[in-house]
């Protein structure tokens, strides 16, 4: 059971996104081995979900089929 959960909300940023995903361990501390990460994405047009799976396995993409924006 996660003790801190990072979400990161993304619209096609797929490089800003992996640098902050790269950023997590080191930012997360000693917290880093009871956090997970969820990744929003608002339907980006730019690999970034493709990324996500390929690239940090501990993040859990969640895409969704449009953009509903930030709230």
């Amino acid at each position: 059971m996660p003790e801190l959960s990072i979400i990161i909300l993304n619209w096609n940023v797929r490089d800003m996104l992996a640098a902050c995903l790269r950023a997590l361990p080191e930012a997360a501390g000693e917290w880093w081995v009871r956090a997970e990460v969820l990744v929003v994405d608002n339907a980006s047009s730019d690999g970034s979900m493709e990324m996500v799976r390929r690239d940090f396995p501990h993040a859990h993409p969640l895409p969704l089929a449009r953009n509903i924006g930030f709230s």
